[in-house]
């Protein structure tokens, strides 16, 4: 009786953390997806809607990374924008946002 217990309890917690998986992960692409519009725009207009960024640094490449850093409920979201030589857009990332 205990092993059943214990096996009906494993396949609830294993298919409740499939769930908050998918659900980060849709999340995850929705952020993506938004922030995507960025790409092939001039470093202008990420400054106009987002403003200026909390952090920029530079790579031996000669690109540039502006940093946007958030808190929402004590966990910290940062949304990085690569920025070309030539200040435009080629690249994001997200982390922690949602």
């Amino acid at each position: 009786m205990k092993l059943f217990f214990a096996i009906l309890l494993s396949f609830f917690l294993l298919s409740g953390c499939q769930t908050i998986e998918n659900k980060t992960d849709k999340i995850g692409k929705k952020e993506v997806k938004e922030i995507s519009k960025f790409i092939q725009q001039p470093e202008s207009e990420l400054k106009i809607v987002m403003g200026e960024p909390d952090e920029v640094k530079y790579d031996d490449k000669g690109s540039k990374f502006f940093i946007y850093n958030k808190k929402k409920y004590g966990i910290t979201c940062e949304r990085k924008f690569e920025i070309d030589q030539s200040k435009m857009v080629i690249g994001v990332s997200s982390r922690g946002c949602f």
